[in-house]
């Protein structure tokens, strides 16, 4: 759409001259991305606050126009193509790096901040931003998190939305509120994380928190050659298969090799029929045995040739090449096609074998770039003539086959790229009528006027579901137990039906977890129980995950996997705790600091909504940008927006190696200093703990300060000798290294210590939690300091006490377990948006009434 005289008129108003572009000339450099895609703004305006984005939000819901959010526009699917005229918000001018916190390893930063800029920042302080995405040289930070940016290292380390904490965003109407924060765990549901991979669909994004690691001491490099696509694939298997966990596994096939070499001159083999790229990092100790054995891996599997990169240079000159790929393919054609489908990577042979079979038959020529590791596969097509309609038509037709033939593979039709223009008519392949619409409520919720970044992501037709008539409520009994989603949602529909209040419980007779979940009482309503939905469905140990119905217990869970060698990082105190509770209940254990938390873990559920609908969210690959990532709406929700019935989680290898450090501590200020310091040493540290409470073999000290490592055993000894160090610097003396007890037993044991008195958990900036923790005087009550995350838990504390506290810092403080007037005490910034989500899915208010903050 173009800009009437009088929408103008009141624009110019409210932006000087410099910071606003009307004229045809200046828009012509904004009609496009790195995509095919094309479409011409009215308007460009160059922000420099959240103030200034919010002031033409509202002018936008004034007169209707359409915005595009925008940064470096070097996007491949026309996320940020103005395709529907309107105005581009331009945040190349928001580009401040606003706070960083080098012991807390947090980082403010504004969406115009390039990748680059960040990684130079950060490293030049000892840390590291993993998301890594190829245009990171010009990539932008918002668009990092419009997108769910990945990158090479993505493998190992995830995707953009398991490094931000917190975010500010502007809504539809205007309004500016935060998200998340400093802390972790807000008690609130996750719509940072839909905002994250949202394509600027449902808010612009104006400053965000995120965290960063220890930036890695030591790196190797490996290239190593076959003779097929399919023996480099066999090989990617066997590596994940032995348990080796890789920082990157990236192939190119023999095409692709002959055509960067002829412009990279990289030394890439020109007879390989495909070539993989393999890195491992770690500290210098352990990094040598870790690629002999990957190394090993590999001449197994009938590897040609292994080239190390013995010096800096040789490892640039490695990446040079895979980095140069999509330069070098645009020198033989004016344009090309890229896609970028993902697949459980077990599947990676066999597909790059049908995407062959259909481009052959084609005619078209293509060349292969992937994500090995991670299944994520780019096929580049080369375009001979973009404004041949006969060629075009068979290249899109094409692309959809390529789709279809990934989401048959049990994938996704976009892993990095997001769905945009390019793929919306795709999102009908992967997710069904309910799945979308479900999508199509959070927009609607979001941005019922729908200005911002339309026709994205959405097929052309508006999502609906199909009606599902209510039931009668006739033979269904006030508590069941199902077996599978469609019998919980025939118990649902009918229980709506009778206006019955649903609670969600593991089973009627077990005892219970003391977190905040519970049965309805006798005659206040009916129960579902989650017993009869156990066991594992899916047990996919090649592409590290597993598919678990929700009412299995963990224990069972990683005792079955324990036997294969791997295992789900999730720890409880709880024998009785099930898959689907800890989900719930977000129930996160200080080894999440090395892991990722629960909403990093889980890639896919399924779910039955209050209403009834049956919905599948997510898929079972690491890098899957199509659509919103509903599953995080239902970590931490206490079953307030639907029943989960099963969970699709990452898996790890189990560790090799597991060790502490343990020092007894006669003053809670200076453990805490303690811990601040060993902060920084962390790298493949599970837990890092100040506690009081428990019996410390051997000593009298009130408090004691445990640091656990675990991993491959050479990285184990390093980290620990550091810690070591550290501590003796500053002056303790009194240090014992053991196997057991590692810093998660000490948490478990504190929830499990016989007591009655009130569990609290409070989250502030990890940078505060010192100073938090100090100003408590909290006498003789037991506590846990969990240093890295910023938690504080404590039995027998005054309430009123901790939570003024932690919410000044902008923290919160909340009553897991006894009796209490508010057990949440605190306010999220979005919740309005949370009670219209739970009101669309649960419009009577039905599904675990009074469980949670909505």
């Amino acid at each position: 759409m173009t800009l009437t005289d009088t929408q103008l008129a009141s624009l110019t108003q409210l932006f000087t001259d410099k910071q606003l572009l009307t004229r045809r000339v200046e828009l012509l450099t904004y009609d496009g991305d790195a995509s095919l895609n094309k479409g011409m703004p009215a308007g460009v305006v160059f922000v420099h606050t959240a103030d200034e984005v919010s002031q033409v939000v509202r002018w936008a819901n004034t007169h209707r126009v359409p915005l595009v959010a925008r940064g470096a526009g070097t996007g491949l699917s026309g996320g940020a193509v103005a395709e529907r005229g309107g105005v581009i918000v331009e945040f190349s001018r928001m580009k401040r790096i606003v706070e960083l916190d080098e012991a807390g390893r947090r980082v403010v930063v504004e969406p115009g901040v390039v990748n680059l800029v960040l990684d130079e920042f950060v490293r030049a302080k000892g840390l590291y931003f993993p998301p890594d995405p190829a245009s990171g040289r010009t990539a932008t930070i918002g668009g990092n998190l419009a997108e769910n940016a990945g990158g090479p290292h993505c493998f190992k380390y995830g995707v953009t939305t398991n490094y931000f904490t917190g975010m500010q965003v502007v809504l539809a109407d205007g309004r500016v509120i935060r998200l998340g924060g400093g802390a972790l765990d807000y008690p609130e549901y996750d719509l940072m994380g839909v905002l994250i991979g949202g394509e600027g669909t449902l808010g612009i994004i104006t400053q965000a928190r995120a965290r960063l690691l220890r930036r890695i001491p030591a790196t190797q490099t490996l290239l190593a050659s076959f003779d097929s696509v399919e023996q480099a694939g066999n090989a990617v298997s066997a590596v994940i298969a032995r348990g080796v966990v890789p920082a990157t596994l990236e192939m190119m096939d023999q095409q692709m090799v002959r055509i960067v070499e002829e412009f990279a001159h990289a030394g890439l083999p020109l007879d390989a029929g495909a070539v993989l790229i393999v890195e491992v990092d770690g500290y210098p100790e352990s990094v040598t045995s870790q690629m002999e054995h990957v190394a090993a891996i590999m001449r197994e599997n009938d590897a040609r040739d292994l080239r190390r990169a013995h010096t800096a240079d040789e490892r640039e000159r490695i990446w040079y090449g895979r980095k140069s790929a999509i330069g070098a393919m645009a020198r033989l054609a004016p344009a090309y096609y890229l896609l970028d489908g993902t697949v459980p990577r077990s599947k990676l042979a066999a597909t790059l074998a049908g995407v062959n079979q259909l481009c052959q038959a084609s005619g078209l020529r293509v060349g292969y770039v992937f994500h090995a590791g991670d299944g994520n596969l780019h096929p580049l097509v080369l375009i001979a003539d973009p404004q041949d309609p006969a060629l075009m038509e068979r290249i899109h037709a094409t692309g959809r086959k390529i789709m279809q033939l990934c989401v048959a593979m049990g994938g996704s039709i976009t892993g990095e790229h997001g769905v945009g223009i390019e793929k919306r008519e795709f999102m009908p392949l992967m997710y069904t009528p309910d799945e979308l619409a479900a999508m199509w409520d959070v927009k609607e919720i979001f941005d019922p006027l729908k200005i911002l970044n339309p026709g994205k992501i959405f097929p052309t037709a508006t999502p609906t579901s199909p009606q599902s008539p209510l039931l009668s409520g006739e033979g269904v009994a006030d508590e069941i137990a199902p077996r599978n989603a469609a019998e919980a949602a025939r118990a649902i529909r009918a229980w709506n039906a009778q206006g019955k209040k649903i609670f969600i419980a593991r089973d009627e007779t077990a005892p219970r977890a003391p977190l905040r979940s519970r049965a309805g009482a006798a005659g206040e309503g009916a129960t579902l129980l989650t017993r009869n939905l156990r066991g594992i469905t899916t047990r996919a140990l090649e592409d590290l995950y597993v598919t678990v119905n929700a009412g299995t217990p963990l224990a069972e869970l990683q005792a079955e996997l324990a036997r294969d060698q791997m295992w789900v990082p999730l720890v409880s105190p709880f024998q009785d705790a099930t898959i689907g509770g800890i989900i719930a209940t977000n129930f996160n254990a200080p080894l999440r600091m090395k892991y990722g938390g629960i909403r990093d873990l889980l890639l896919a559920a399924r779910v039955v909504l209050p209403d009834g609908r049956a919905i599948g969210a997510g898929r079972p690959v690491v890098k899957n940008v199509a659509g919103y990532d509903l599953p995080k709406l239902f970590v931490g929700s206490y079953g307030t927006l639907g029943l989960i019935v099963d969970a699709t989680l990452k898996l790890a290898p189990l560790p090799r190696a597991r060790a502490s450090i343990i020092a007894p501590v006669d003053d809670l200020k200076r453990g805490m200093e303690l811990g601040a310091e060993l902060s920084r040493v962390c790298l493949v540290a599970s837990g890092l703990l100040v506690w009081r409470g428990g019996n410390i073999p051997g000593s009298t000290a009130p408090y004691a300060l445990i640091y656990t490592a675990e991993g491959i055993e050479e990285d184990v000894n390093a980290e620990l000798a550091q810690a070591r160090a550290v501590l003796q610097n500053e002056g303790v003396s009194h240090l014992a290294q053991l196997d057991a007890p590692s810093a998660n037993d000490v948490w478990a044991d504190f929830w499990r210590a016989p007591s009655d008195a009130p569990v609290l958990r409070a989250g502030v900036a990890p940078k505060d939690l010192p100073a938090f923790v100090g100003g408590l005087a909290l006498g003789d009550a037991s506590l846990i300091a969990d240093i890295p995350n910023g938690m504080l838990y404590t039995r027998g504390a005054p309430l009123e006490r901790v939570r003024p506290a932690a919410l000044t810092l902008g923290g919160y403080a909340i009553v897991l377990n006894g009796q209490t007037g508010d057990a949440w005490g605190y306010r999220p910034e979005g919740l309005d948006l949370m009670r219209a989500l739970k009101a669309r899915w649960d419009p009577r208010g039905l599904f675990n009434p009074g469980m949670f903050v909505v």
